[in-house]
């Protein structure tokens, strides 16, 4: 099922369309990202309120296979891990990657004055099978679990301004960014997602 639908509020017009158990902002069939580690230095692993959303088979994974990133995290790293575990509650009692004592994640290291995941890191050098939280793959785009359908939206942070603008100029749209994090958490969708973006 695919179709277009218009929510009207006193301020706004919202399109946005569903396809199968999807809802997608229409922005993001409209918008361009590209990740400009040059300008932020991964400040999205250091920056905000909580760790990052996990899913409970990322749990199990990061759970059964800890010692095969442990000895590579940092010591604030190793540290967070030490007291609560793979995993934390957020404020909302929301499942989430555990933050250092510093405020940024635990699976974050430096690498040449870069902040970056130690999942992708491991993954790219053949040493482990996961790449990283679905949720930080995604990124910016942001999904949201409803009655029966997923919500699809996109997050504008601040930290990413640079990301937005790379991405308008390299003329890269936002879901073709994203497209191997859409294929490993929508893989039945993926195509007819795509197959709408406007932007180019």
């Amino acid at each position: 099922m695919e179709a277009w639908q218009t929510t009207r509020t006193p301020k706004s017009r919202i399109i946005y369309m569903i396809i199968d158990n999807l809802i997608i902002d229409n922005e993001l069939f409209t918008s361009y990202f590209a990740c400009d580690l040059n300008k932020c230095h991964g400040i999205c692993c250091v920056e905000g309120e909580s760790g990052a959303p996990l899913e409970k088979e990322e749990i199990i994974w990061l759970e059964k296979n800890i010692e095969k990133y442990y000895d590579f995290l940092d010591a604030g790293g190793k540290k967070a891990i030490d007291k609560t575990g793979v995993y934390e509650l957020d404020i909302q009692s929301d499942i989430v990657t555990p933050l250092k004592d510093s405020g940024e994640c635990a699976y974050a290291i430096v690498e040449n004055n870069c902040t970056i995941c130690i999942f992708e890191k491991l993954f790219k050098e053949g040493l482990i099978e996961f790449y990283k939280p679905i949720s930080c793959h995604l990124y910016p785009i942001r999904v949201y679990k409803l009655i029966g359908f997923y919500h699809l939206t996109l997050n504008r942070w601040h930290t990413c301004t640079g990301a937005f603008d790379l991405g308008k100029k390299q003329k890269i749209p936002v879901l073709f960014f994203v497209k191997d994090a859409l294929k490993r958490r929508f893989p039945n969708q993926v195509d007819k997602i795509l197959e709408h973006v406007k932007v180019f």
